[in-house]
């Protein structure tokens, strides 16, 4: 026996074997790990199985690709040996390996036509290798082998483990005592069949369980009838969907057609299959055009024609957000056999000279549902139990985006102010993919199974999300390349490619190049095994990938090229003012980076993962040392998007998926097709921001610094003991109201104490300045920093450590919630006693925000404000739990806030049953929580008239029959980011206005100390009175409509300033 093959019974045994000492007294050389992933392939009936032919793929770590065919005995002829041709292949994925021109493919050509080929097993395997070390000649030389095999099917992975013994050179000990002595101390028995065996029983097994859920309910097959660019969609219940029926195949199909058109006749085809699911059987789908009878609806049948268009714009609405539609049209969006899909959305308003979009079909659908079904009294009852009276929250953001991109659009906005909107609706995308989706794949992949506010599950949110993303990237694009880039050229602004140089251009660029780029360039293999060596690309870097070749014959081979960090991303050219983005030059320069090989092509691409920290907090013993650390790990995460620039490779695209697939052996991955996006813009929106940045007066928004609203003559204090103070940004100036507050309180030698909470304070800051001025004066500073600001989380850290360095307290924050809360504190002697000056405020306390966005202040001396917030701090600095007191007027999340609210709301809802009216006026950045939508609706339906001004995420439904006819929902956007929060109830005559930093949202009400301030004077509540009916008012902004869909308003000739216009000509007369 010169092998032995054994079986090891656990991955934890094998470990410890490949540590442990060998047996009989062998001394063991170092440990080698090699990796291999094998593809085998078949066709669907197992033609080369019968003919006794087995076709594989072979990936080595080292890159090499290897093409195996192995032809046995009586396959072909009668006995003979074994025949097997293997050839190292140049192509880069297993289609093109098999259709290519080696003489295994040849050869398998001549059996089967390769494109009925299909993966059969595929396995991955990680060996360890160990060889003994032999003392005296007579000693034998073994190798042993530790493989970890890993199977993939339907979705599912599993292991087994091996251990293999080959002599390398006889002698003592014999291979039988080593063997012997691993069986009896390790229990690893001998095997009986090869590895390819026992993973094709494997993948078998892993089928029958992937597919258990297909077995055991019908297939389903859904019809997608297209005519005349409108799909046919079934009405039930309230509800638009695809039609469908159980069955399978062609006759399926035109079984489903008979039943729901009267006719079986129509040009079917195959579009694609969706594995079965929880709730969702195993789904066919099948496009069909020309039907016999056309647009024509035979009577009795419940079949509509809607646009195609108004179907991927309101897709995920409650009245279409049937399971098996949504993944049939998901399908559907990425297929090349459906051509008509629409590139984008129709216009709702991407100028202010266009006129709003009427309501469609979808819409309409919903109103009559909400007459026909009776939602009054069920809503009564439960708000959270009827999912259909909420919007879906991922699918609201989306229309949240989509107006920043109409913002882009918009053909009347300064040029580079346009192209800044741009950047920020990529870099909203970015956000979105990092946090939301991730965490959609997240449950996913953990089998969460929880539901969002209306019913859908992760899979089913994700369907709904693609189907509209990506025509918002066509949209994207268009803008760009078809709207800002002859604008931009037209003043000059020229972005060139490579391949518009001159030789004298690239010479200049190339030495740029030389000097500045090369030193800080990283090239690295990418191999395709599994693990090490594949590099681990970081979150949303611009990489390039390149395709080299050793030698006009030799194999090609993929690198990736990390863009540097710290480096423009647009080069200027010396002479003509042009503009040549860095991964340009890069892909231009390559043959500098690989000298000697030949430079196919080269591709930019980005990699998005999720961007959630994984925190212990309760058992952190530093929570700063703990998210320090996690911090790190941010840019690693769980891969969920992959972005490509349009015009890659389709081998290219198959293999960076692939890769990105399998970089996490732990776990079955989430990415699939679905979550590659070509994007025919820049990848990067450093790019974009870079062009907005550009010194073009002309072309930017015209400068605008607020209005001083304190007496320069007086001191701060002076101003606030007499009368209360509201600001509003940008409208009054930042620096000269809280900035001013702060500095005037550090350098007052009779201001004794200063206390501030602090969530995104930004870069440089004046406010941080003078508390460390402060401290070392002697005065008492206490600063909550809160470190778990999404993304902000390594600055928060850094000013942590600065503040502590100068002798402040601070504290880091609470553990399970963050403090959100924007308030400040400034304790001053005057006379024989103290007076607390305070700061309520609904945004952060950073001067480069405050400029862009607009928020609300209030600076007050009322002595029972001053105490409820003397009374927060002390809480925020003397316990690790939320604020548990009782106070006075301030409302305070998350003990309770939300309670003081729906008490609030259901106020008004009792004065309008009275007869004594009833009106709420709200604006803020979100509106989700369930339980304030329910009361909310209950208001509507005592006859409270509601209007909010809600920039973000919307899940409440307005203006449905019977369920929310007297709320009325509208979102401005514009130059400036609404950020502010206002809420005003009227109060039977009496109205109450309140100001704070609390969005609507389960967050803020459930998770966050927020603080919420009531607003007592008189001329600080008749300027918030004039704000509302201000933006309520707004001939720009955007109507909610129950679909869910926004439509912008049509403004026109003098009517046609924004609420933002006008407040800023306010404020430049000194009126605001």
């Amino acid at each position: 026996m010169r092998e032995f093959r054994g079986e090891v019974k656990s991955l934890e045994l094998l470990n410890r074997l490949v540590l442990a000492p060998l047996p009989a007294g062998l001394r063991a050389g170092p440990v080698e790990t090699l990796f291999n992933r094998d593809v085998y392939f078949d066709a669907p009936d197992r033609t080369l199985r019968r003919r006794g032919v087995t076709c594989r793929f072979r990936t080595r770590i080292d890159d090499r690709r290897l093409l195996t065919l192995r032809v046995e005995p009586g396959s072909g002829s009668e006995g003979g040996p074994t025949q097997l041709y293997e050839a190292e292949v140049t192509e880069l994925d297993e289609p093109s390996a098999l259709a290519g021109s080696s003489d295994p493919a040849r050869r398998l050509r001549a059996l089967i036509d390769p494109q009925l080929l299909t993966r059969r097993i595929e396995f991955e395997t990680e060996r360890r290798l160990r060889r003994s070390r032999p003392r005296w000649f007579a000693e034998a030389v073994y190798e042993l082998c530790y493989d970890v095999v890993t199977v993939r099917a339907g979705g599912l992975a599993r292991t087994f483990q091996e251990l293999k013994i080959r002599t390398l050179r006889g002698g003592w000990p014999g291979l039988d005592r080593l063997v012997s002595a691993f069986r009896n101390d390790h229990d690893v028995r001998p095997l009986l069949i090869g590895k390819r065996e026992r993973a094709e029983k494997l993948h078998e097994a892993l089928e029958s369980e992937a597919l258990a859920r297909a077995v055991h309910e019908n297939r389903v097959v859904a019809v997608m009838a297209l005519e005349q660019g409108q799909i046919a969609l079934r009405h039930a219940g309230g509800t638009l969907m695809l039609p469908a029926g159980s069955g399978s195949g062609e006759e399926g199909c035109r079984h489903v057609l008979r039943t729901e058109f009267g006719s079986a006749d129509g040009q079917i085809r195959l579009l694609g299959t969706v594995p079965a699911a929880p709730g969702r059987p195993f789904l066919e789908v099948w496009l069909v055009r020309r039907l016999g009878k056309g647009l024509a609806v035979p009577e009795g049948m419940q079949i509509q024609w809607v646009p195609l268009s108004e179907v991927v714009e309101r897709v995920g609405a409650p009245v279409l957000h049937e399971p098996r539609t949504l993944a049939a049209l998901a399908i559907a969006a990425r297929s090349d056999l459906v051509p008509e899909w629409p590139n984008g959305p129709r216009p709702r308003g991407a100028s202010r000279d266009s006129q709003a979009a009427s309501p469609g079909v979808i819409t309409r659908e919903w109103a009559i549902a909400g007459l026909r079904e009776g939602r009054p009294s069920a809503v009564e009852e439960s708000a959270l139990g009827l999912r259909d009276h909420f919007l879906n929250s991922q699918l609201s953001w989306l229309e949240f985006n989509a107006r920043v991109l109409a913002l882009a659009e918009d053909a009347t906005l300064p040029l580079l102010a346009r192209v800044r909107f741009l950047s920020i609706f990529r870099t909203n995308l970015d956000e979105f993919f990092m946090v939301r989706i991730g965490a959609l794949k997240r449950a996913i992949q953990m089998g969460v199974g929880d539901l969002s506010e209306d019913g859908l599950s992760a899979k089913e949110q994700l369907d709904a999300i693609f189907i509209r993303l990506r025509s918002h990237l066509e949209r994207y694009a268009d803008c760009w390349s078809q709207q800002c880039i002859p604008a931009l050229q037209a003043q000059g602004i020229r972005v060139r490619g490579w391949s518009d140089l001159s030789e004298p251009e690239r010479v200049s660029l190339r030495r740029y190049f030389l000097d500045q780029v090369f030193p800080l360039l990283t090239p690295q293999a990418i191999t395709r095994a599994p693990g090490y060596p594949f590099p681990v690309m970081a979150n949303l870097r611009l990489s390039l990938a390149a395709l080299l070749r050793d030698s006009v014959t030799g194999p090609l081979h993929f690198a990736y090229v990390k863009l540097p960090d710290g480096l423009a991303r647009l080069v200027p050219l010396p002479d003509d003012g042009g503009l040549v983005p860095l991964e340009e030059v890069v892909r231009g320069c390559l043959d500098l980076v690989y000298r000697g090989r030949e430079i196919e092509a080269a591709y930019t691409f980005r990699v998005t993962r999720s961007g959630d920290l994984e925190l212990d907090e309760r058992h952190a013993e530093n929570l700063l040392h703990v998210i320090e650390e996690e911090t790190k790990r941010r840019p690693y995460g769980l891969a969920v998007r992959i972005e490509v620039e349009q015009g890659m490779r389709a081998d290219v695209r198959r293999l960076l998926l692939r890769e990105l697939q399998f970089e996490d052996a732990a776990h079955v991955s989430t990415l699939g097709d679905a979550d590659l996006f070509d994007v025919a813009g820049p990848l990067d929106p450093l790019a974009l921001r870079e062009i907005a940045d550009l010194p073009r007066p002309p072309l930017q928004y015209p400068p605008f610094p607020g209005r001083r609203v304190l007496e320069a003559a007086k001191s701060v204090f002076d101003v606030v003991a007499g009368r209360d103070v509201l600001v509003h940004h940008p409208y009054d100036s930042f620096p000269d109201a809280v900035e001013r507050f702060f500095v005037e309180a550090a350098d007052a030698p009779d201001v004794v104490a200063i206390k501030l909470t602090l969530y995104r304070p930004g870069g440089r800051s004046h406010i941080a300045d003078a508390l460390v001025r402060a401290a070392a004066a002697g005065k008492e500073v206490f600063v909550f920093v809160e470190l778990k600001a999404r993304f902000d989380e390594e600055r928060n850290v850094d000013w942590a450590k600065k503040l502590e360095r100068a002798g402040i307290h601070v504290v880091y924050g609470l553990v399970d919630v963050k403090t959100h809360a924007k308030v400040g504190l400034v304790v001053r002697r005057e006379g024989d006693g103290v007076r607390r000056y305070v700061h309520v405020g609904t945004g952060n306390y950073n001067a480069a925000t405050a400029a862009v966005y607009t928020d609300l202040g209030l600076l007050t001396a009322h002595p029972e404000l001053g105490a409820d917030v003397n009374d927060l701090f002390n809480e925020l600095s003397g316990s690790s739990r939320p604020p548990q007191v009782t106070f006075r007027r301030l409302l305070v999340a998350p003990e309770q806030m939300l309670e003081r609210f729906i008490a609030l709301i259901d106020r008004e809802a009792e004065y309008a049953r009275a007869g004594r009216g009833g009106r709420i006026r709200a604006k803020l950045n979100g509106l989700a929580d369930a339980d304030v939508i329910g009361a909310l609706y209950r208001a509507s339906q005592a006859g409270v008239e509601i209007d909010l001004v809600v920039r973000g995420i919307c899940c409440l439904r307005p203006g449905v029959p019977g369920l929310s006819d007297r709320i009325r929902v509208i979102s401005i956007l514009g130059r400036f980011l609404e950020h502010g929060r206002i809420f005003c109830f009227a109060n039977g005559g009496e109205p109450e206005y309140y100001i704070g930093s609390a969005d609507w949202r389960p967050r803020n009400l459930r998770r966050r100390v927020e603080v919420v301030a009531p607003i007592l004077d008189p001329d600080c509540r008749t300027r918030l009175d004039s704000i509302l009916e201000m933006e309520l008012a707004d001939p720009t902004a955007w109507e909610l409509g129950p679909d869910g869909g926004y439509y912008r308003r049509a403004a026109s000739g003098d009517s046609r300033a924004s609420a933002q216009e006008r407040l800023m000509r306010l404020a430049e007369t000194g009126r605001a």
